[in-house]
């Protein structure tokens, strides 16, 4: 005899399913069998008497039950098999469809934050340029602004009065020393900037030497550098006219040593 190959105490288990799917097989196996062993009108006998017989009839409409029976239930069980694959089946694509828009957003995102930071880099660097470029400017400023401070500054004075003519008759060109204008100055009109010659042929002729050097207005008016003033008597424009016309006669006031 085979051996049982069951766990002792435990029995296999049986679903819905298969409980109906045996059931139906079990009434169909009992209907054949019915069928072939007991025909119509048959009957059997023993030596003792003879023991009535009952007929037993099947009609196609019962077959048809039992059928109904056994795939009802199976094609019920194949429906809601459908019905949940097709559930798990939504499910899943209702999570990869979340995936994706979740991948997309999380991209989106990040895009943004870097379009966002590159706005702001360059942002960043404009500012530096322009605080580079206001930086540049304020130095130039400043710079202008010093320079105006340490303008040349000369003293009221014969000697200011020289140097600030000699550094005029520099930026024009114009030839000439410090002893050259003193020792003119001094014999001419001992450094007083308003001396006048009231008694000489120029004077006589209507056109009197006036100044430091004693310049006639026409020669002043004539020799006269861009710059100064306009005033005979200015010490500065009397000087620096008188030292121009001087270089344009004699080459250079240096080589003037009397009356010129």
């Amino acid at each position: 005899m085979p051996k049982n190959i069951n766990t002792p105490g435990h029995r296999p288990t049986l679903t819905k399913l298969h409980k109906l799917s045996i059931a139906g097989v079990a009434t169909l196996g009992a209907a054949a069998l019915a069928f072939s062993l007991v025909p119509d009108n048959s009957h059997t006998t023993t030596d003792d008497a003879a023991a009535p017989t009952a007929q037993v009839a099947y009609s196609e409409h019962q077959i048809k039950d039992v059928k109904a029976v056994v795939t009802g239930p199976l094609a019920g069980a194949d429906l809601k098999a459908q019905a949940i694959a097709a559930k798990q089946k939504a499910a899943t694509d209702s999570a990869a469809a979340a995936k994706k828009k979740a991948a997309h957003t999380v991209a989106a995102k990040k895009k943004a934050a870097e379009q966002a930071a590159a706005k702001k880099n360059a942002a960043k660097k404009q500012a530096a340029a322009a605080h580079a470029k206001a930086a540049v400017a304020s130095r130039s400023t400043q710079r202008i602004k010093l320079e105006t401070v340490a303008a040349k500054t000369y003293a009221n004075n014969l000697d200011g009065w020289i140097r600030e003519s000699l550094d005029i008759m520099k930026a024009k060109g114009i030839p000439g020393t410090y002893h050259g204008l003193h020792k003119n100055i001094m014999r001419e009109s001992s450094g007083n900037p308003m001396a006048i010659n009231d008694w000489d042929i120029n004077a006589i002729n209507g056109i009197p030497s006036k100044g430091l050097l004693q310049v006639i207005p026409p020669t002043f008016k004539a020799y006269h550098v861009a710059g100064t003033s306009w005033d005979i008597y200015n010490p500065v424009a009397n000087i620096t006219a008188a030292a121009n016309y001087a270089a344009d006669k004699y080459g250079s006031m240096d080589n003037v040593n009397s009356a010129y």
